[in-house]
């Protein structure tokens, strides 16, 4: 296996550079068709402990507040009872990674919120570090956000580092975490893994769609320094036995969890979703035979749709 890893790793380079073409993000002040549904947020203060935004034409309200010392931004949108919050992968925030999810899930059965973790998105400062317990640090502010929101349960939604970030809050939480639901996510790195990071790690080399949005909103130093950091901080996992991120974990979580994968995902390989499905009891996993890793975003109407049914 290992020689044809080597065999193939410079085709699988040019393969993770050329899917960066298929993460369309937008900045959370950038005009795009596919979320032109999305507020544009001018800021303001509000009396309290919240620095609020006004937002225009929409129901999704933007806030900050202050959690484990660090003021983190979210969005919320919606009325139902049933808690939901929606974790972004790196470098994402709510609005970047979330647009269709804020827009059209059921604001009727669900009050969703959209965070962006400390160091990405509008929770800056501070700055995006990477200690080795980095997914610990994100499930307790994603945990005590929510607490801080007053929500006594809530269920996660989680794509790519916010999926695992989700398990380790499953895990680590279980009596306040309602229902998981989990995409392009892995509990371990392999060498397989190594390059794929690597392939990504200079963002000079991927396509200006996917990288115009995220340097209007970091700036392009913030970003290539960001980037080239979570790469060496997701890399420590490798020097772990098995180069474990959270697989000692995996049997901890006992809430109900759908695994959806991307059977097209060249970031995230289709074993790191049977390994999850394997070891988190009585999970469900479902495939998209035409999902890459954005497929929440390509394919929103069918993955809202599949949501909103598990939740119910």
């Amino acid at each position: 296996m290992e020689g044809c890893l080597d065999l193939l790793a410079p085709k699988r380079i040019i393969t993770v550079i050329m899917a960066l073409n298929m993460f369309p993000r937008t900045c959370p002040n950038q005009t795009h068709p596919k979320y032109s549904c999305l507020p544009r947020i001018t800021s303001g203060f509000l009396p309290g402990t919240h620095t609020s935004s006004v937002i225009q034409c929409t129901s999704v309200t933007s806030a900050k507040v202050e959690v484990n010392g660090v003021h983190l931004h979210y969005q919320q949108t919606g009325e139902g009872k049933h808690a939901v919050l929606l974790l972004p992968g790196m470098l994402g925030s709510g609005q970047s990674d979330f647009g269709p999810q804020l827009k059209n899930l059921n604001k009727q059965l669900f009050t969703v919120v959209a965070w962006d973790p400390r160091g990405y998105g509008h929770s800056i400062p501070p700055n995006r570090d990477f200690p080795v317990d980095f997914f610990e640090r994100d499930a307790k502010d994603a945990v005590d956000l929510m607490k801080t929101l007053k929500f006594k349960t809530v269920s996660l939604l989680g794509w790519s580092d916010g999926g695992i970030t989700a398990l380790v809050a499953a895990a680590k939480y279980p009596s306040y975490i309602n229902k998981l639901v989990i995409w392009g996510a892995n509990a371990y790195v392999t060498d397989e893994d190594e390059m794929i990071y690597h392939g990504i790690r200079d963002v000079s080399k991927w396509s200006e769609r996917t990288r115009k949005p995220l340097e209007a909103l970091y700036g392009y130093e913030y970003l290539a320094k960001t980037c080239e950091n979570w790469v060496d901080g997701i890399l420590q996992f490798k020097d772990l036995p098995d180069g474990n991120i959270c697989r000692h974990l995996l049997p901890l979580v006992k809430c109900p969890t759908l695994i959806i994968h991307g059977e097209k995902d060249p970031l995230v390989p289709r074993f790191h979703a049977d390994y999850i499905h394997k070891h988190v009891k009585g999970s469900r996993l479902h495939l998209m035979p035409e999902g890459k890793h954005n497929l929440h975003l390509r394919f929103a109407d069918e993955f809202n749709k599949l949501v909103e049914d598990f939740l119910q």
